[in-house]
């Protein structure tokens, strides 16, 4: 139990961190950089950025959910309606509705605009130029978007969980 909640605090910290600090600090600075938020951009997914948070945030799920099955007696309907077993719940769905956001929406929409950001050195042509710059520019928004609804959502898991015991 105790390395349990150990990887699930821990591993939540650094993922809810992450994500508060992407989506209201980093996002908005490389969109105000222009091309060269890019870059920065790229340096993240070269350190492995786009790969770390999402196995912190699976692993954090997890455990979590082992955490959750060992407390309520092996997911005990009475339990799981008590106001402690309801406060982990709502955290639960909030932290795995975030995670699939930010794997299948904000993670895929940065992976793409970072390919494209690479390929439009090699493209001459102005139009098909222009048109590569709105594609990424459109697959920064919904990025961008994703972003704060992972932030919020996330924001909804860490609180339900810090007062939950105390219901």
């Amino acid at each position: 139990m105790i390395v349990l909640r150990l990887l699930h605090v821990v591993l939540g910290v650094f993922w809810a961190g992450t994500l508060f600090f992407v989506a209201w600090f980093l996002i908005p600075s490389v969109g105000e950089t222009g091309p060269d938020g890019a870059k920065v951009m790229q340096a993240l997914q070269r350190r492995g950025m786009l790969n770390i948070v999402p196995v912190a945030a699976l692993l954090t799920i997890l455990s979590g959910l082992v955490l959750y099955w060992r407390v309520s007696g092996g997911f005990q309907p009475a339990w799981a309606r008590s106001p402690l077993g309801i406060s982990l719940g709502i955290g639960a769905v909030a932290a795995i509705v975030a995670f699939v956001i930010g794997v299948f929406v904000m993670r895929a929409a940065t992976l793409k605009a970072g390919a494209l950001s690479q390929t439009l050195a090699q493209l001459t042509e102005a139009s098909a130029r222009e048109a590569c710059m709105a594609e990424i520019q459109a697959l920064r928004l919904r990025a961008a978007q994703a972003s704060r609804w992972v932030a919020a959502l996330l924001a909804i898991a860490v609180a339900t969980m810090a007062v939950a015991r105390y219901l």
